[in-house]
């Protein structure tokens, strides 16, 4: 009857054995388990964090492109700005320097035309319409109305200037410095002539046939 016994604690130990063995399987197939799990986790992790990474560089890019853009925009607007302002500074010195000019111009002939005023009336002659033939019926009209004075002034009636204009403010229609400038005053009488007799002979003619003499 020993026998079985031994056997039964035999079978027993073995049996306790196996159960042990299964459990350490066991506990190592649910430590593979998590571990594999744990990895799991750790490379969802990762790969998470690698994918907000991106992101967040995406984002980044973006963000400094869009800088970049805006400081383009602005940069090329105030290029603009620069252009625009330095074409009108040139545009401005220009004028002033055509108009310094035109002044200087303006000035040279009024002080020739104060100087030689029959040279100034020869040369306005073409532009009212009459020939050089002409020329010596003007000279003797303006001689016998004014000598050719620019400033010359009829004490009694106060007719001025070269043409001796009846008032004087009648030139004013060629120029507001009809006063001092002896190529305003010429233009007015050529045009007044024109107008009133059609040529300076016609009115040389009207002139001697009065007295006193007028025109």
């Amino acid at each position: 009857m020993a026998r079985p016994v031994l056997a039964s604690g035999a079978a027993a130990a073995l049996l306790t054995a196996g159960a042990l063995v299964t459990t350490v399987g066991q506990g190592q197939a649910r430590a593979e388990a998590m571990t594999f799990a744990v990895d799991g986790l750790a490379a969802s992790t990762s790969s998470e964090q690698l994918e907000s990474e991106q992101e967040d560089a995406a984002r980044v890019a973006a963000d400094r492109s869009a800088t970049n853009t805006q400081r383009s925009v602005l940069a090329a607007r105030e290029a603009e700005r620069v252009r625009v302002a330095t074409a009108a500074a040139v545009a401005q010195r220009k004028a002033k320097a055509k108009a310094a000019a035109r002044t200087a111009e303006r000035k040279r002939i009024v002080a020739n035309a104060k100087k030689d005023p029959k040279a100034a009336a020869r040369q306005l002659l073409p532009e009212f319409g009459f020939g050089q033939g002409q020329w010596s019926c003007l000279d003797r009209l303006w001689i016998g109305e004014s000598a050719w004075k620019w400033n010359a002034e009829n004490p009694s009636s106060g007719a001025y200037g070269i043409p001796q204009s009846l008032p004087a403010r009648k030139m004013a229609t060629m120029g507001a410095d009809y006063r001092t400038n002896p190529v305003t005053q010429i233009r007015w009488g050529l045009d007044y002539i024109k107008k009133s007799y059609g040529t300076p002979c016609n009115a040389l003619d009207h002139w001697n046939s009065r007295s006193p003499h007028w025109y």
